[in-house]
């Protein structure tokens, strides 16, 4: 566990530089016998047999540094204090100071930093355990805060952040299970539980009142498991009575073989992972509900898997769906476009939703376009998504904004016999399966469709995003 105190004054000192920094002892003395430089993030610890060891980190240059970096540096600091066996830390908040940023900011960067370092998932046993996987167990680091804010909002701040943590950590371990372990029934049990203590109202259907709603594109994509779906539905009425309400939709794909379009071993291993959507939207209601965010949002989650038998939805196949329009299913494994076509519609109709946020694992086109780095997007509210990508800037997530073209979208209607396809050919995969999702609007509401397929999991850590489920945009 990692502890923060209020103006503390114990523990091995903490000296910051850039790399232009001048007449520092500690950095001449660690530039002089090692390869530090000053970079953002980078560490030099110097130890003592008195036990009065000293830490320097790096912030690189002082025109560059900004919030996400300090993030970063904090979480690097904190792993190297791990790894040293470093009970205690004393930093002097004033060595962080940024232009134009406010303490409390600061303070937020430094503090998530380092609880992003508690983050660990595995499922070995005790016996397959190493050296690596033990050796910073027994470590419980304490952060000393020296700054200038007052005790309130010292633990004001605290409690934010801890709050906005559990909401990505939660994320990240229901994306993370397995789907032997994590389906349907798992998450609709595992969301009434977080929520039960929190003004979150969550209702669940099941298999029968999905049909019967008439949920008929989201329920093809689920009859060929045995395992049956569930809809997951969370209201958190934060704000006043009238207020805006914002629906977050979370493609909820325990798992996904591809269905009669069968993926490959390779590309079906990691397949529990097709829930990425529904992880960030339930791990954002927490972080909301827990800090008493004065905001309406409700968030819908589809959960079914996606499998082959005897009752599994098949190519040519024309399928209904609860908005009464009619799907041709060209590609079983374009499976996600249509389990949100449903939800996406009910959250707008029956939820009568102000302003709508879509978050998908939906394409390996936006893999292709823009690898693990960005987030796709598309909008039909341009506005609304600059409001979305100034936040993300600030929290050190990318998102990049794609053409939602009516010349793209005229490939989603290129049917003879249903109003629409489900998967095009021609490229732009990413944009035309977004803007199929855009088709089931109840009403013409601001809507972003963010394609996470690239960003919400991983297979090698960056920084304090781990490798597998990254918690991508809580």
């Amino acid at each position: 566990m990692t502890q923060f105190i209020f103006n503390g004054d114990k523990g091995l000192r903490v000296d910051t530089c850039y790399k232009s920094t001048e007449g520092l002892a500690l950095f001449d003395f660690a530039k002089n016998h090692s390869t530090f430089a000053g970079k953002a993030g980078e560490i030099y610890y110097l130890p003592s047999m008195e036990g009065q060891g000293q830490y320097l980190l790096g912030l690189g240059d002082r025109d560059k540094l900004d919030l996400e970096a300090l993030r970063k540096a904090s979480f690097n600091l904190a792993r190297a204090a791990k790894d040293n066996k470093t009970a205690t830390l004393h930093l002097n908040l004033n060595d962080f100071e940024l232009d134009g940023l406010k303490e409390e900011a600061v303070l937020e960067a430094l503090m998530e930093g380092f609880l992003q370092a508690e983050y660990k998932f595995s499922r070995k046993s005790d016996m397959a355990k190493d050296e690596d996987d033990s050796k910073e167990q027994d470590v419980e680091l304490e952060i000393a805060f020296l700054n200038n804010l007052d005790e309130a909002a010292f633990g004001k701040t605290e409690r934010r952040i801890r709050n906005l943590i559990d909401g990505i950590f939660l994320a990240r371990n229901l994306v993370n299970q397995t789907s032997n372990e994590m389906y349907p029934e798992v998450l609709a049990d595992k969301v009434k539980e977080v929520f039960q203590d929190l003004p979150v109202e969550v209702r669940i259907l099941d298999e029968h009142e999905i049909q019967d709603l008439g949920m008929e594109a989201f329920y093809s994509v689920a009859k060929g498991s045995d395992r049956p779906p569930r809809f997951i539905i969370m209201e958190y009425d934060g704000g006043e009575e009238g207020q805006e309400k914002t629906a977050l939709v979370g493609k909820g794909l325990t798992y996904d073989s591809g269905g009669y379009c069968i993926k490959s071993a390779r590309g079906m291993s990691t397949m529990h992972c097709d829930m990425g959507g529904a992880g960030t939207v339930i791990g954002t209601l927490l972080a909301l509900a827990k800090n008493q965010v004065p905001v309406n949002v409700v968030a819908v989650v589809a959960a079914c898997e996606n499998l082959i038998s005897g009752s599994s939805y098949k190519t040519g196949d024309i399928i209904g769906s609860l908005s009464g329009k009619t799907i041709e299913v060209g590609n079983t494994d374009a499976e996600g476009r249509l389990t949100l076509a449903d939800a996406v519609y009910f959250a707008t109709d029956t939820l009568k939703a102000d302003r709508l946020i879509d978050l998908a694992t939906l394409t390996g086109a936006v893999v292709a376009a823009l690898s693990d780095e960005y987030t796709g997007a598309i909008t039909n509210d341009e506005a609304y998504f600059e409001g979305l990508q100034e936040v993300a800037k600030t929290e050190g997530e990318k998102i990049w904004l794609l053409p939602n073209d009516e010349n793209l979208a005229k490939k989603n209607r290129d049917t003879k016999v249903a109003d629409v396809l489900n998967s095009t050919s021609g490229g732009a995969g990413t944009i035309t399966a977004g803007q199929f999702v855009g088709e089931f609007l109840a009403r013409e509401v601001p809507w972003i469709h963010l394609d996470i397929a690239g960003t919400a999991y991983g297979d090698r850590a960056k920084g304090y995003v781990p490798e597998r489920a990254t918690g991508v945009l809580v």
